[in-house]
């Protein structure tokens, strides 16, 4: 016995929804992929481990599309070569902690002038830990000044 379309339809959503609260696209591929096995297993019913296994085949594929035709657009849309202030209002999310006024990481989900992940500081020195959302205030350099979001 397995899981009801409806059941499919509330875990997709459920992911998507997800995706508001992630910096990543991750969440998002998932729920689509939930999305159309809903639609599979009403069209043709079968058992969990089938569903279970139509649904990691189709995030697979959803992922793989979003790496190889979406991104690699997303790309060429940067500010490269416009000046640094471009960066300042921008929301990223830390991936090396900053702490004791040694320089950090933020990343950002679409690279920003040229980079996805630059090098950061605070401007009062305070502590930064990982996975959590700043904002740019500042550019020194090639560090950006980051402040709690």
């Amino acid at each position: 016995m397995g899981l009801q379309p409806w059941q499919w339809v509330v875990a997709g959503l459920l992911l998507m929804t997800l995706e508001l609260f992630l910096p990543s696209f991750a969440a998002l591929w998932f729920g689509v992929a939930a999305l159309m096995t809903a639609l599979i297993i009403w069209l043709v019913p079968m058992g969990l481990l089938g569903q279970v296994m139509i649904w990691l085949g189709l995030s697979i594929v959803c992922c793989a599309l979003w790496f190889w035709f979406v991104q690699p657009r997303i790309k060429n849309r940067t500010k490269a070569g416009l000046g640094g202030s471009v960066i300042i209002g921008e929301i990223g999310m830390i991936s090396q902690a900053v702490h004791d006024g040694c320089v950090g990481r933020v990343r950002f989900t679409v690279p920003k002038v040229g980079a996805d992940e630059w090098l950061c500081r605070t401007a009062d020195g305070q502590a930064l830990v990982v996975g959590e959302r700043v904002i740019v205030t500042g550019v020194i350099g090639n560090e950006l000044v980051v402040a709690r979001k």
